[in-house]
């Protein structure tokens, strides 16, 4: 057991870094989008930051599809190690390129080239994450121990915006614009590096080495056997598409939107989002335990229902909150409900799938939805306030909840029907 925890805790840290170089982009994107493009308005810049951050997701896809087989061929540690490596690069190149002023379009080039790479990695780090904590945890907790994925996640979004408000109260507005934004780029790098080193003494799960000891065989392409199993791809992207679009909605774009349309500064935006996160963060485990309980279904129900009934109401009340308490308290709300998806999203889709092609069966379909709805989420919500029809992004959001809540409403509770082996 002992030894089982510490692979978990060090698949997690890797999770960790991950998820910080990727989202501390989207987190000092208001001050060095200036940086990489021509000058214009604040809303036309972010647009620009925006669409690269779309573009990063597009690569998600294919390193699902690349790391997933890798996983199922190689094991879930070596692909896992190669993730973090990829993110390493990436946010190495984003800290060391010089501005549009200094090299013109190179830069933005450049950029995207490191969201490119960045892209890769995460696209592969969720699948093989997922499927290695669901496949160390044992049945009894398997909820719960897979629910610190989504921890860990948000433990790197929380992990930014740290930085960024040490960064804020260290430094000006202007050394921050002009180079004080490559200073967590910078971290992110380091911190892989870190990463790569814990992941090095992780064990192998049980399941895989099952799997590659059984009598060899000639067998058919992976993603062929993944197109025999269609009715869990197709589940895995109907569970997926409100989920994403939710959380990206709350968590990634809240910081601009803050700012953007309900007026706070900057410093305020990071703090309300930041307090909300945390306490996203404490509520994983428990919603994770709670699965482990009365079953995943009724979990994935409560966020379903509650997203698709609440998103507008709390975007409009977001928009028109006069103080950082209330602010703080609709965005909780807002996590409430999200965590409903989160803490248990990702054994729900490790279960669906056996050994073979668990790794390629979670992270394809996954990437593939969130390349489609969870990277345009921000670039769309910006273009419907640059239009000057922000609300159509509340019904937006709406409509993608509950195109979920129908999946989990028809679909089987995964805890009595996993194909997870003990």
């Amino acid at each position: 057991m002992a030894s089982r925890i510490r692979s978990i805790f060090s698949g997690s840290v890797g999770n960790l870094v991950e998820w910080y170089d990727w989202y501390v982009y989207s987190a000092f994107s208001l001050y060095f989008a200036p940086a990489f493009f021509p000058k214009g308005n604040l809303t036309a810049q972010l647009l620009n930051s925006a669409a690269i951050f779309a573009v990063g997701f597009l690569m998600r896809p294919l390193g699902g599809w690349l790391m997933g087989i890798y996983a199922d061929r190689a094991g879930r540690k070596a692909a896992l190690l190669a993730s973090v490596l990829l993110m390493c690069g990436g946010s190495l190149l984003i800290a060391l390129t010089p501005s549009y002023s200094q090299i013109g379009v190179a830069a933005p080039a450049l950029l995207v080239l490191a969201r490119l790479l960045q892209g890769l990695s995460v696209g592969g780090e969720y699948g093989t994450s997922a499927t290695y904590l669901s496949e160390m945890a044992d049945a009894r907790h398997r909820g719960f121990f897979s629910s610190f994925q989504y921890v860990t996640l948000i433990a790197g979004q929380l992990l930014a915006l740290l930085v960024q408000l040490a960064l804020q109260q260290l430094l000006t507005p202007a050394e921050l614009a002009a180079w004080g934004w490559r200073i967590p780029f910078g971290i992110g790098a380091a911190a892989a590096l870190v990463a790569l080193y814990l992941r090095r003494t992780m064990e192998e799960t049980d399941a895989f080495q099952q799997e590659a000891a059984q009598p060899s065989a000639p067998k058919a392409s992976q993603l062929r056997i993944l197109l025999q199993h269609p009715r869990e791809v197709l589940t895995v992207i109907g569970l997926t598409l409100g989920g994403t679009v939710v959380f990206y909605t709350f968590t990634t774009y809240v910081q601009k939107f803050l700012v953007n349309t309900t007026g706070f500064s900057k410093g305020q935006a990071t703090l309300v989002s930041f307090g909300a996160l945390g306490v996203a963060m404490l509520l994983q485990p428990l919603l994770g335990a709670l699965s482990d309980r009365v079953g995943r279904r009724p979990v994935l129900l409560f966020f379903g229902i509650g997203a698709t009934l609440l998103t507008v109401p709390l975007l409009t009340a977001l928009a028109r909150a006069q103080g950082l308490g209330e602010a703080f308290g609709l965005l909780l709300l807002a996590m409430l409900v999200i965590s409903g998806y989160t803490s248990i999203n990702a054994v729900v889709k490790a279960e669906l799938f056996p050994t073979e092609i668990r790794a390629l069966g979670v992270g394809l379909p996954y990437a593939l939805t969130v390349a489609v709805f969870g990277g345009s989420a921000e670039y769309l919500a910006l273009l419907a306030k640059d239009y000057g029809v922000e609300h159509w992004f509340y019904w937006y959001v709406t409509a993608c909840a509950a195109v979920s809540l129908l999946v989990y409403w028809r679909m089987a509770d995964t805890r009595a029907t996993s194909r997870i082996r003990e």
